[in-house]
């Protein structure tokens, strides 16, 4: 649901990937990208990782239409950079449903289920067994 904040409609989504989890705000603007109070360019190293969190704005032709705010907390950066882009793609989805086909189709609203798996007792990782020896 949108709700008005100070007379701006603003839409929000919740992205999830591996740890991360981001809460993104979405709302009529230039295109400016804020993450954690840092402009992208600033928070986002990488430009493979700009380009994800970009990723749904431009299949929908919306990179100038929206400013996005959000905060992301947990994990590593592609993991924010994934879960921002699932954030966004949500936003998105809410903000306009015609959206909603062409972020299915390019899979940007399923969430990536893929977890680091736990430690097993008696190895040294999830799978990395101690090495082994017959004698």
């Amino acid at each position: 649901m949108p709700k008005a904040n100070s007379d701006k409609i603003v839409f929000y989504g919740t992205g999830r990937r591996k740890c991360s989890i981001a809460r993104v705000r979405l709302m009529p603007g230039t295109g400016k990208i804020t993450i954690n109070s840092k402009d992208i360019d600033q928070y986002l190293g990488l430009e493979t990782l700009k380009v994800i969190v970009r990723q749904p704005l431009v299949a929908t032709d919306t990179l100038n239409k929206y400013d996005i705010i959000c905060t992301v907390k947990g994990g590593g950066f592609t993991g924010q950079a994934g879960a921002i882009r699932h954030g966004i793609a949500r936003a998105l989805n809410e903000a306009n449903s015609e959206y909603r086909a062409v972020l299915k189709s390019k899979g940007f609203l399923t969430r990536d289920p893929r977890m680091k798996e736990r430690k097993k007792y008696g190895l040294k990782k999830a799978r990395k067994a101690p090495q082994f020896s017959k004698r």
